[in-house]
């Protein structure tokens, strides 16, 4: 199986003194980073995705703001893709079937943010093309959430999303479980 590294939306925001801090941002970052050198030094091709808000009320990625800037410990390095995406799933209006399949790549690793939005949606979209998906929960994050009236903290629904990914057929694994 040839596979690829996909960090999606590792963004500014999402960070203590952003619009939209998520629980667990800077571990997952940290995680992310250690993974992406990993990848870097295993020659695993890499996809970094950017959100770009387009919507009139977003309150978060909003263009030109360095919040929409992608968090620089998961800088993109020399001869590594940047995609610019403004829906959840990264396949939507972007290139990234396409040159996947003419990378000959068939599986993905996935890290990103956030666990209960763009990381489910592309997750669950590269299940649908055929893709063998492995989610690195300890590199993703997610935000304290409510729901009529009761209060989700970040951490149960990261591991909500997780544990659904995992039922739809991704492998999650922590880090310390990856094989490159």
């Amino acid at each position: 199986m040839t596979r690829a590294l996909i960090v999606i939306d590792i963004q500014n925001d999402y960070f203590p003194g952003g619009a939209y801090p998520l629980v667990g941002s800077e571990a997952a970052a940290a995680v992310g980073h250690r993974i992406l050198v990993h990848a870097r030094s295993a020659g695993m091709p890499v996809v970094h995705f950017r959100h770009v808000s387009r919507e009139e009320d977003a309150t978060f990625f909003l263009p030109g703001t360095s919040g929409a800037e992608i968090y620089p410990l998961l800088a993109p390095g020399p001869g590594e893709r940047v995609l610019t995406k403004s829906l959840p799933n990264a396949f939507v209006d972007t290139p990234l079937a396409e040159l996947l399949r003419e990378g000959g790549i068939d599986g993905l690793v996935v890290v990103g943010m956030m666990s209960s939005m763009c990381v489910d949606a592309t997750t669950r979209a590269a299940l649908d093309l055929g893709f063998d998906v492995t989610v690195v929960h300890d590199a993703c994050a997610a935000p304290d959430l409510e729901f009529e009236g009761t209060e989700l903290p970040g951490s149960l629904v990261h591991a909500a999303f997780m544990a659904a990914l995992r039922d739809a057929g991704a492998t999650v694994v922590a880090s310390t479980e990856l094989r490159l």
